[in-house]
């Protein structure tokens, strides 16, 4: 198991303090609980593995996505592929499906501009900015 460093506080909602926390990351509080969305987290350095984020599984009990950012070569379209954290991701395979060839992962750059995260923290939560 790849280890990442990892609070193992489990938060139900919103953190009661959120003192030095980023400013997007409260911005996602309040959407969810806008929306009435209950849902638990924990803190945790970047996890750029789905091995790395077996801690965060074994304290959620939930299973871990993988979630990853990906463009075409001309970095003019731009995807958000969410799958199973078990499956391996084939480029050739999602390549056909969407018809769109050579896609890879899109840079630090591209996730900072369309979804306002870094690398190690994809998450369909990205899509609110």
């Amino acid at each position: 198991m790849e280890n990442i460093i990892i609070d193992p506080t489990v938060y139900t909602g919103r953190p009661a303090d959120c003192s030095g926390r980023l400013e997007k990351e409260i911005e996602c509080y309040d959407f969810l609980d806008g929306l009435n969305i209950s849902y638990i987290s924990v803190d945790h350095l970047p996890a750029n593995t789905i091995p790395a984020c077996e801690q965060a599984e074994e304290l959620l009990g939930v299973k871990i996505c993988k979630n990853l950012f990906l463009c075409n070569r001309q970095q003019t379209d731009f995807y958000l592929l969410i799958m199973d954290g078990e499956k391996i991701f084939k480029t050739k395979d999602l390549s056909k499906q969407i018809g769109s060839s050579r896609l890879s992962f899109a840079n630090a750059d591209a996730m900072e501009k369309y979804l306002n995260i870094t690398p190690g923290s994809v998450s369909v939560l990205g899509l609110l900015f």
